[in-house]
């Protein structure tokens, strides 16, 4: 080998091998800060890319989760209408059937009377109150409850809206409906039976479209979470081997400093041929 001062090749191999391992300590430093092995698409391009579609599908469940949690309480705002109109009614048909009595006198069924037009009026102010962030699925020309079901909002889920309402496809006991007679309680009474059992399949429509809802609800919490383990598998630094690695070319680094110095003093070597 050549003796000059003006090449040191020692030196220049010790300095490429350093600024090896300084690139590779930084590179573990920031897989320890970040937690990721992937953490820009500088590291791995195909897998980055694959994390972020991946990462897009859980923003879009995320959404899907918020439409199904408005749509769960929209109907449970409507199962809680349509369970106290039920009660409603059936307080009303045992007043109806009390002023079918022939033998009552006038001013018992005028009580009766009275009695059944406040259940009634409580039926419509339970209908029109019976609403949830705009969505009333109970009252005359109510809103269908949708919600969707997937990333991409392509598939959706609806529950039909039920008329509830006095006088409606249900109910057909009106809003101005008495019990005054025996014989205007005697028609009211068919009219109440038929329309708890309207009411009752009502409620079947909407409890079996909340149980739909919750069934979906628990796929897509599953699904999401299934989606984030896929991206941490893919993109997640093991942090053990890391803390071991850092180690390792911390003590490198310091050696490779020790053979730069080394190298470094090669040049002074010379000056003996001198002496």
């Amino acid at each position: 080998m050549a003796f000059s001062v003006n090449t040191n090749r020692s030196a220049f191999l010790a300095l490429q091998n350093l600024y090896k391992t300084n690139k590779e300590l930084e590179r573990v430093q920031t897989r320890i800060n970040t937690g990721l092995k992937v953490s820009s698409a500088k590291d791995d391009a195909a897998t980055y890319a694959i994390a972020q579609r991946l990462r897009g599908d859980v923003a879009g469940l995320s959404a899907v989760s918020s439409s199904l949690d408005r749509a769960s309480s929209s109907l449970d705002v409507a199962i809680a209408a349509a369970e106290a109109v039920s009660d409603l009614l059936i307080e009303m048909k045992q007043k109806a059937v009390a002023a079918k009595d022939t033998g009552l006198d006038t001013a018992s069924r005028q009580s009766l009377s009275r009695d059944f037009a406040q259940l009634r009026d409580q039926i419509t102010s339970i209908i029109e109150n019976a609403e949830f962030n705009g969505v009333n699925a109970v009252k005359s020309g109510g809103r269908d409850i949708s919600a969707i079901t997937n990333a991409t909002a392509s598939n959706s889920l609806v529950i039909a809206a039920q008329d509830l309402s006095l006088g409606g496809s249900n109910i057909s006991i009106s809003a101005g409906q008495t019990i005054d007679t025996a014989s205007g309680a005697s028609s009211v009474v068919d009219m109440i039976t038929a329309a708890i059992d309207n009411v009752n399949a009502s409620l079947s429509t909407l409890g079996a479209g909340a149980k739909r809802i919750e069934v979906q609800q628990s796929f897509v919490t599953k699904l999401s979470d299934t989606i984030e383990v896929g991206i941490g598998n893919l993109v997640d630094a093991d942090l053990a081997r890391e803390a071991a690695n850092l180690q390792a070319l911390q003590v490198k680094q310091q050696l490779g400093l020790q053979a730069l110095a080394i190298a470094n003093q090669t040049p002074s070597a010379i000056l003996a041929l001198f002496r």
